[in-house]
């Protein structure tokens, strides 16, 4: 390109038909305030998959998300994990706590049921060995009187 379409391009940002704001061009310096509010407010992922391999064997993947954006905006598209996160979060510590009490007696239920259980059970065998001894014991005499 010619020096006058260079110098032309440098005069004056121009504006862009859809939002009427000013783009950004070679000359127009922005600061690293603008550049974060602009990163912050829109979003930005990065993303990559770092391999490592001996000869054809893949020995180790790491698969690397970085999202980065403001709390507003992540809210927006539904990520909130520091609002779960006992170490970010006095509800989630609280909430966590509660489960783990949930969890405990939830166990000693089961536990409590299983004893029972097996109280019943021990106690239905002893009332079915006790009736084939009686029914053993009746059966006794009548086979007797067969035999004869």
């Amino acid at each position: 390109m010619s020096e006058a379409g260079d110098r032309q391009i440098a005069r004056a940002p121009e504006r862009s038909p859809l939002y009427g704001r000013r783009v950004a061009s070679a000359t127009q310096p922005t600061n690293l305030a603008d550049l974060l509010e602009r990163v912050l407010d829109k979003g930005i992922v990065i993303a990559g998959d770092i391999t490592l391999s001996l000869g054809t064997v893949d020995i180790l993947t790491l698969k690397i998300r970085l999202l980065i954006a403001s709390v507003d905006k992540a809210q927006e598209i539904g990520i909130n994990w520091w609002q779960s996160d006992p170490s970010l979060s006095s509800r989630a510590r609280q909430l966590q706590a509660e489960r783990d009490e949930l969890r405990e007696r939830v166990e000693s239920l089961e536990a409590r049921q299983r004893d029972e259980l097996a109280e019943r059970i021990e106690s239905l065998e002893a009332r079915l060995a006790s009736g084939d001894q009686e029914q053993e014991a009746k059966e006794e005499p009548k086979s007797r009187r067969r035999r004869r």
